[in-house]
């Protein structure tokens, strides 16, 4: 009867077995759906987050705007500041060669202007001093996103002058004094502004209108700022130098302190052994050198004292009624 009891416990084993197996899959689908109304709501309050930021961004983008007015007036006293800004950011100037720079110098003003939503896109206005290059005054390029997200842009035409237009150079010419690395196809900073390829990842305007425009005076200074640098660090050598030299004096005065206590070391020595020989000749008239130097504490340092000398000198003294005779 044994033998089929054990075969129900085993049946019963197993079918707890399956049992716990499918509470823990209906729990974990459970878990799985509760999650993802959890994460619906989420998403939920990140759209109101998105829509509540960007009526703060529209309304601090006007009231930005006289400041960066009175900005530009101020840029303006400056030659060169929008050539030297550029010229002084890493990327800007890895697109600019030396024919690109002299154009430059006749930008006279830079502005990035977001449109009214803000989400739609923004315009980066160019304008320039008459020069020999091009008959625009105003060189402008725009980015948009449209309802569904998709990107465009588009910009002005650049009316060069007969012969100067900088699009069109060939690659021997645009080779001379390039800063570009040489494996890149010669191509002038101007053609940005027909170049409407890629206007979702147009990292030359995202450049301008999130790195230099928010702040271009760091990069007109760049170069000082990089001196400064280089001035705090000499003058940190200089310190550290000093430091070194210090160190090297306060090793010596501990050698030369060494060398003192040595010397006091071995004067003790000779007061000590002084004392005992003035005491010894005080209470033993009958002293002899040969005695004394027999008597003589075997641990009595006299190492800088010649004991010998000192007792025939102070054993004359003692005999003599002049006892301050004796030098010792």
């Amino acid at each position: 009867m044994s033998a089929p009891a054990t075969k129900v416990a085993k049946k019963d084993v197993n079918s707890n077995h399956d049992g716990a197996e499918e509470a823990s899959e209906k729990e974990q689908q459970e878990a799985i759906e509760q999650i993802d109304e959890v994460q619906n709501e989420i998403d939920r309050l990140n759209e109101q987050a998105s829509e509540e930021i960007l009526k703060v961004e529209q309304k601090y983008n006007k009231l930005r705007q006289p400041f960066f007015q009175k900005r530009s007036e101020l840029i303006a006293k400056i030659p060169n500041f929008w050539v030297s800004t550029l010229v002084n950011h890493p990327q800007v100037s890895a697109l600019l060669d030396e024919e690109d720079e002299e154009a430059l110098h006749f930008l006279t003003r830079v502005e990035v202007t977001e449109f009214e939503d803000i989400k739609s896109g923004y315009r980066i206005d160019f304008y320039f001093d008459d020069n020999p290059y091009f008959e625009n005054m105003v060189i402008s390029k725009e980015f948009h996103l449209n309802e569904n997200g998709d990107p465009s842009s588009k910009s002005s035409d650049i009316k060069w002058k007969s012969g100067k237009d900088l699009t069109k150079r060939t690659t021997q010419s645009k080779g001379k004094g390039s800063r570009k690395r040489q494996h890149e196809e010669p191509q002038s900073f101007f053609t940005w502004f027909s170049d409407h390829s890629d206007a979702g990842a147009d990292e030359l305007g995202e450049v301008i209108k999130d790195d230099i425009w928010p702040n271009p005076l760091q990069f007109y200074l760049a170069p000082d700022m990089e001196g400064e640098e280089g001035e705090d660090e000499d003058e940190d050598d200089e310190e550290e130098g000093d430091e070194e030299g210090l160190e090297d004096i306060d090793e010596e005065e501990g050698e030369d302190e060494g060398e003192d206590e040595e010397e006091e070391g071995d004067e003790g020595e000779v007061r000590s052994s002084f004392i005992w020989l003035i005491t010894a000749l005080q209470t033993d008239s009958s002293l002899t050198t040969a005695k004394i130097e027999l008597q003589r504490p075997s641990e009595m340092p006299c190492s800088k004292l010649d004991l010998k000398a000192v007792c025939a000198c102070c054993l004359r003294a003692r005999n003599d009624s002049n006892a301050q005779h004796c030098k010792w």
